[in-house]
């Protein structure tokens, strides 16, 4: 059998290119957790607002990704075809994603426009990056066994990148933007207090809470306040403000934390974009190309589209890799509101988000193995539908049931950590597909599938989570307007998505290409292969 094509890559290749999608995912799930909440309660935006700008701005993705596709398979240099974006974007990525996160001393229109021209050129760059990102792996190696196990490392080092981002941010946030109040306690009875802060600059969105963040918070002398852990507020500089905290023995002055937001979002995300260009650059210089397309092939862009389009299996795992990427996307863009206002705990969300990318890790390192036993599409079916039927319970959890919602969104995620890790194997088997049947290959082209369902299944995702909460009339900076929107939020984190999962499962059962097939497939392409290299 030629090594060429069938070698096995050591695990420091599959590693190096694994921190590839850590890096991808530091930025994308940052994205997804955090910029949903990050615009609506700390840049001042309305949910309809920002998810008509995220639909907005996915609405070119098709374009781009595919003209990216195009510029990756005729790229040529002495790195490859799609390595060297890598090495070109790691930092332009990391820059806007710092961007992003910054709140510009703008009007609401002005900001509008920065929320927009950040966003845009934000998914420009990721096409850039990502689209020869998911090529490489359908060039490293020829075999199809090889590239699901590619796909496992990939996986554990999206999820990887994923619990960084989502673990720690929040508590980056409350480190870089610690306020170091000024605090008067006075203590009303057992766990009953009336607290005084006051600040010595002007902060334009606070949000308080105790160390713990146990207590709950109501305004002192604001008649049927909501009480909830914690409030957000703008503090004017020497301002003193009251409140009423009861749920919690033994408070002091230390134990209150005030957050600027702004600044602890900025700086936490300046510091995530530093890991991100780092990552890119050791995938870069860790990973090889070897599958070059037959040398007989001519450019021919008419040919490649033609060909794209009778591509079953890629228009099926297109639109699966759509569905499945809303259903992520709304999981991911509503977990961080969820916890802050229905659950009253946002650093809670922290500890539930590295459980899921644990549980999602796990999900990718059973996926080879299960898939020699089952073949790709029909662990595919089983994860769908198990996925989404679990996560659709925590529409029967109330705020006190923590252990059932960490438990049901754990066994959700371990299936649904197996959605990614098979899409993307599989659109190398549908470029081998495309090869088999046409003796072309335009690898670059066929993974602008997973960028395009990635980014505008996210676009779909923020739109749906937007048009909800205003149906409910949420607004991030109105308690009273939170508290009626929680059915809302509710339906957002169950049985919303766990549709979009099952209807995605059905949807895959067109899927053409079982494991014989495949295997048949990739036996004819060797044979080829060592026809022309002997010839």
């Amino acid at each position: 059998m030629n090594r060429l094509y069938h070698n096995q890559l050591s695990f420091w290749e599959k590693a190096g290119y694994a921190l590839g999608d850590g890096a991808a995912n530091i930025a994308w799930r940052g994205v997804a957790t955090f910029l949903f909440i990050f615009y609506t309660d700390v840049y001042g935006l309305s949910p309809a607002s920002v998810g008509f700008l995220m639909l907005i701005a996915r609405s070119s993705d098709g374009f781009s990704d595919i003209a990216m596709g195009i510029i990756g398979d005729r790229t040529e240099s002495k790195y490859g075809k799609f390595r060297p974006w890598i090495l070109w974007t790691a930092i332009p990525l990391g820059v806007m994603l710092s961007m992003l996160f910054f709140v510009p001393d703008l009007d609401y229109t002005g900001k509008i426009i920065y929320a927009y021209v950040t966003y845009i050129l934000f998914t420009l760059i990721y096409t850039a990056n990502n689209i020869p990102y998911g090529a490489l792996m359908a060039v490293m190696t020829g075999d199809n066994k090889e590239r699901t196990s590619i796909g496992s490392f990939r996986m554990v080092g999206a999820f990887a990148g994923g619990m960084l981002v989502q673990g720690t941010l929040l508590f980056l946030v409350a480190y870089f933007g610690d306020v170091n109040p000024s605090v008067h306690i006075n203590k009303l009875d057992k766990e009953a207090y009336e607290i005084t802060v006051s600040s010595s600059r002007y902060v334009d969105n606070a949000n308080i809470s105790t160390e713990d963040g146990i207590a709950l918070f109501v305004w002192a002398h604001v008649e049927d306040d909501v009480p909830t852990k914690g409030k957000s507020f703008t503090m004017e500089a020497d301002q003193e403000y009251t409140f009423i905290i009861r749920g919690e023995e033994g408070l002091t002055e230390s134990s209150i934390l005030i957050i600027d937001q702004e600044k602890g979002y900025s700086n936490s995300m300046f510091l995530m974009a530093i890991f991100l260009s780092f990552f890119m650059f050791i995938t870069f210089y860790s990973t090889k190309e070897r599958v070059r397309p037959p040398e007989s092939q001519k450019t021919d862009l008419k040919k490649d589209f033609k060909d794209l389009i009778k591509n079953r299996p890629w228009l099926v795992l297109l639109i699966i890799g759509l569905l499945f990427n809303i259903y992520n996307a709304i999981k991911q863009g509503i977990v961080v509101i969820y916890f802050t206002h229905y659950l009253n705990d946002p650093l809670l969300a922290g500890s539930f988000m590295v459980g899921l990318m644990l549980a999602s890790i796990g999900g990718a390192m059973i996926t080879a193995p299960l898939s020699r036993k089952l073949g790709k599409k029909g662990l595919f079916i089983y994860a769908l539908f198990f996925s989404g039927i679990v996560n659709a319970m925590l529409f029967f959890c109330g705020p006190g049931d923590i252990a059932a919602i960490f438990a049901i969104g754990i066994i959700s995620e371990i299936a649904a950590g197996i959605f990614p890790t098979l899409f993307f194997a599989m659109l190398g088997d549908a470029a081998d597909y495309s090869e088999y049947t046409n003796g072309r290959r335009a690898t670059g082209l066929v993974y602008s599938a997973g960028s395009f369902s990635t980014k505008f299944g996210g676009g779909l995702a923020g739109a749906i989570i937007g048009l909800v909460l205003t149906a409910f009339g949420y607004d991030g900076q109105d308690s009273a307007a939170i508290q009626g929107a929680i059915p809302g939020i509710i339906m957002l984190m169950s049985w919303i998505p766990a549709l979009i999962a099952m209807a995605a499962g059905v949807l895959m059962m067109l899927y053409p290409l079982d494991q014989k097939k495949m295997d048949d497939i990739t036996e004819e392409l060797q044979h080829r292969r060592m026809e022309e290299a002997s010839g």
